[in-house]
């Protein structure tokens, strides 16, 4: 059982509930401060002009509501404000942006009625999803219009998903004996106005981009174990000189992964013996190429921006990001724009940008891999057949290429795309939620683009027939994507195969590192 409100909830227990299915629980004492921040504003709001509750909202906050229509007025706002296109959020999307809600309101500064958390809770606990649309918010006044649609569900209308299926709320509320919302206050506007659905999708983001930097070092490790290079460039002694913390944690599990292989050369024991240096040329390298010299300088910055990115998103979902912000232990509301969704924004451009680098390094390592003039040790594309009949890899490569491609055009920024509306007085907008769908976007690709390339590294092995001198932990990895994509020479279509690989790259890790979430602190 997960706890939320009052207490800081981490990144690890945000992944049991959206992945494992654990349960969620309120603390006694987040539910008696929300009562109590719902009586102060009771009695608060009594003949006293306040944004919301008894104006309009937006640009027409300057016109007042009438006392016997305060509450139409709320339900007004989410029936107007459900507006989304596009296709639905994710199962996995929708229940991170439901927690993410639940305990942005549990921290009882939004002044709704607790039933409104006791809802949430019900059906994050039941996973009923809500059908939420992934256009439609600005991320500054919130996500609004992915909102509006988590609160046309929580008062009994709109569709909920059952088995991938759009449903009427009411049919399904009925089955499950759920009772609706019902608004006190302002609970319109407390569930629309906020960064919650960034929030969520930004999350899930992050444990995901865990496993995909697990994944890049672990085949960057394999790619220099069948190229047999040398072992300096993950050393300790040459990356302790640069002092970043992500470069000298992935020189870490890069030293862990490649314990023990037989394959990867000392640069004493083969460079730096006398006899060499009478030649004029040198047979072997005397560097390996950057992509597979250069992974602790290229990995570690993305290693250091996943874990800036996870402590100020976990921040956010912390936080309380309603507008205004109803303080009881101070006897006021406080108006202003916490849910701006800046930090959010900023951050997943970031993310996206690091990642679509990872991507880049991976796919220059499986090129290096697939051009014979280049690697001077495997057949062309790494052809386990005839030459000139057989293609080998060749036509996983244009996959590959043109995933990359669009990652790099993905990466522009939302952050500074700020397209002001609501008639002006939005004026400058986050745009979060589509920063973090978009990054999720290629998050997405890059398992793909790491699938083609682990494909490779298996077939380039097996030519070598060095699968016995694999480190413990790369010989695990060969064993286990075997099962799932065995060694081929004929050409076959390969698509499956591909899919295959990516779903388990998705849904598990490398078991040397553990559970993804925990990364950050693992490997320090």
């Amino acid at each position: 059982m997960i706890n939320v409100g009052g207490s800081h909830l981490s990144l690890n227990a945000f992944s049991e509930v959206v992945f494992k299915q654990n349960k969620v629980e309120i603390e006694a004492a987040a539910l008696e401060k929300m009562e109590a921040n719902f009586q102060f504003l009771q009695h608060f709001s009594d003949q006293k002009l306040i944004y919301g509750i008894n104006t309009g909202f937006g640009p027409m906050a300057q016109y007042k509501v009438s006392k016997e229509n305060v509450l139409q007025l709320q339900y007004n706002l989410i029936r107007s404000h459900s507006s989304g296109s596009g296709n639905y959020l994710s199962p996995h999307l929708v229940k991170a942006l439901m927690l993410a809600r639940l305990n942005s309101l549990a921290q009882a500064y939004s002044g709704v009625h607790t039933e409104v958390v006791l809802l949430l809770k019900e059906l994050i606990n039941k996973n009923i999803t809500p059908c939420i649309f992934e256009h439609g918010g600005v991320g500054a006044s919130g996500d609004l219009v992915q909102l509006a649609h988590l609160g046309l569900v929580l008062i009994g209308e709109g569709e909920v998903l059952v088995d991938d299926k759009p449903q009427p709320t009411a049919e399904v509320f009925k089955k499950h004996n759920i009772k609706p919302l019902s608004i006190h206050i302002r609970e319109g506007l407390a569930i629309l106005n906020g960064t919650s659905a960034m929030t969520g999708v930004g999350l899930l983001n992050i444990i995901q981009a865990k496993k995909l930097l697990q994944y890049a070092v672990i085949l960057s490790a394999m790619t220099n174990e069948v190229v047999e290079a040398y072992d300096d460039h993950f050393s300790y002694e040459l990356n302790i000189v640069k002092k970043h913390r992500g470069q000298n944690s992935v020189a870490a599990m890069l030293r862990d992964v490649l314990k023990d292989s037989k394959l990867i050369r000392s640069r004493s024991e083969h460079l730096y013996r006398p006899e060499n240096i009478k030649h004029d040329v040198f047979e072997d390298k005397v560097q390996e190429y950057y992509s597979l010299r250069c992974v602790t300088q290229v990995l570690g910055p993305i290693f250091d921006t996943i874990a800036h990115a996870e402590k100020v998103v976990v921040d956010e979902l912390n936080s309380v990001n309603d507008n205004p912000v109803i303080d009881h232990e101070n006897h006021n509301i406080f108006h202003g724009g916490n849910f701006h969704g800046d930090y959010v924004s900023l951050e997943m451009d970031k993310l996206k940008t690091a990642i679509t680098k990872l991507s880049m390094l991976s796919e220059r390592q499986l090129n290096y891999l697939l051009n014979n003039k280049l690697n001077e040790k495997f057949p062309p594309f790494v052809n386990l057949g005839v030459l000139g009949f057989n293609f080998g890899m060749q036509g996983m490569q244009f996959t590959a290429t043109s995933t990359v491609a669009e990652n790099q055009t993905l990466s522009f920024p939302m952050y500074v795309h700020s397209i002001p509306n609501n008639n002006d007085n939005q004026d400058i907008v986050s745009m979060g939620c589509n920063a973090a769908l978009i990054a999720k976007k290629v998050i997405d690709n890059s398992f793909e683009v790491l699938a083609i390339q682990m494909m490779t590294v298996l077939q380039a092995i097996d030519y070598a027939e060095c699968a016995d001198k694999l480190s413990p932990v790369t010989r695990q990895m060969y064993t286990t994507i075997r099962k799932i994509f065995p060694k081929f020479v004929d050409d076959q279509a390969r698509y499956g195969e591909l899919r295959k690989i990516k779903t388990w790259f998705q849904e598990n890790e490398v078991p040397v590192f553990g559970n993804p979430v925990n990364a950050t602190v693992a490997v320090n």
